[in-house]
């Protein structure tokens, strides 16, 4: 996208723990602070708190509880989250953003949005903020299950958009596995190590177990949609629970109290340094188009920086950019030779949306 061309996000406003409402404030905070354009789609009357850049697009069926979010998606045209996709597909917005349901927005992205050329599954991607130590973790949700094969092209989906968005230039990939050898890990991860140990494609470190995800290990480290949503949500409890902890030992005593205040400054910065509503949200990795999926439990800060997360993403060309590293390292699934000797190559046919089941 060229330097000065605006870029504009679709947000869909319903599905947020705080309400419509909420989402408004945050837009408002990303189109006066960084000039992005938002298309908003949620009920107009409860989204009041607007500013210059800001457009209402009066859409209040929300999808975002339903318990099958396929069906949801293809029965309900008018909802949110749909005609927020939709746009996005149409050119009218360049990414899309929702507090929702991440499986209403997976769904509505693979029938709106679709699928990129070559893409077995779409993977959440979340860079988590460690100080010093940023690491990038998928799948976090966008499918329950995966194959080998799916693993195998999420190391170098992750790989990838470490070097084009991170900058990381030769990142080290790992996959999530209870034990550091080979042969641990669910047969899909014994067979998806296998399979990257070979490649010469990408610097792959083996395994990692939970308690090196943190560390440094890796930059990039790669698991399930279940299991990665399992850790990212206990990695975020923890952090909350010691974050509270400290601040209640520092509050316990006049002693302590006078050691909090001189700690203050100190903690605040930590404490916004791990801040998930700070990074925003995770882009969901495989689409034609970029999206992100952010907390519904964040409140305008974090939504607005879940819109700077998009629009920065837009500009680093992280989708192209991403499809084009698969391509170079052949990670792109092709197109089996057809019956009878008949060559061709291409793209395999999409498996069909209501074949994957979000987290």
């Amino acid at each position: 996208m060229p330097a000065g061309e605006r870029v504009t996000v679709a947000v869909d406003a319903n599905g947020a723990d705080l309400g419509p409402a909420e989402v408004a404030a945050g837009a408002a905070l990303a189109a006066r602070q960084h000039g992005i354009r938002v298309l908003l789609f949620g009920p107009a009357d409860a989204l009041s708190e607007l500013a210059a850049g800001v457009e209402v697009v009066d859409a209040p069926v929300s999808i975002a509880k339903a318990p099958d979010p396929t069906s949801a998606v293809r029965t309900s045209p008018e909802s949110s989250i749909v005609r927020a996709a939709r746009a996005v597909a149409a050119g009218e917005a360049d990414a899309l953003v929702s507090g929702g349901s991440t499986g209403t927005l997976v769904a509505a992205g693979l029938f709106e949005i679709k699928r990129a050329a070559g893409i077995h599954r779409p993977a959440l991607a979340v860079t988590l903020p460690v100080p010093g130590a940023p690491v990038t973790l998928l799948d976090v949700g966008a499918t329950t299950e995966s194959r080998p094969d799916h693993l195998v092209q999420y190391a170098f989906m992750g790989a990838a958009f470490a070097t084009a968005v991170r900058g990381v230039r030769a990142p080290r990939v790992a996959l999530l596995s209870n034990g550091e050898e080979a042969m641990k890990g669910s047969p899909a991860v014994q067979a998806a190590h296998e399979k990257l140990a070979g490649h010469a494609g990408i610097d792959f470190v083996g395994n990692v177990e939970g308690t090196q995800v943190t560390a440094g290990f890796a930059d990039v480290v790669v698991t399930d949609g279940f299991t990665g949503n399992v850790a990212l949500k206990l990695i975020e409890g923890t952090s909350a629970t010691v974050m509270s902890g400290i601040r209640e030992v520092a509050t316990s005593s006049p002693r302590t109290k006078l050691g909090g205040l001189l700690l203050r400054p100190a903690l605040r910065r930590y404490r916004n340094e791990i801040d998930p509503e700070g990074p925003g949200g995770a882009y969901l990795l495989g689409l034609r188009r970029l999206a992100v999926v952010c907390h519904g439990r964040f409140t305008r800060r974090g939504f607005a920086s879940s819109i700077v997360l998009a629009e920065r993403g837009v500009r680093e060309q992280a989708v192209e950019r991403t499809h084009a590293a698969l391509e170079a390292a052949g990670a792109l699934r092709r197109r089996p030779p057809a019956a009878g000797g008949g060559g061709g190559g291409g793209e395999a046919p999409s498996e069909p949306a209501a074949s994957v089941r979000p987290s």
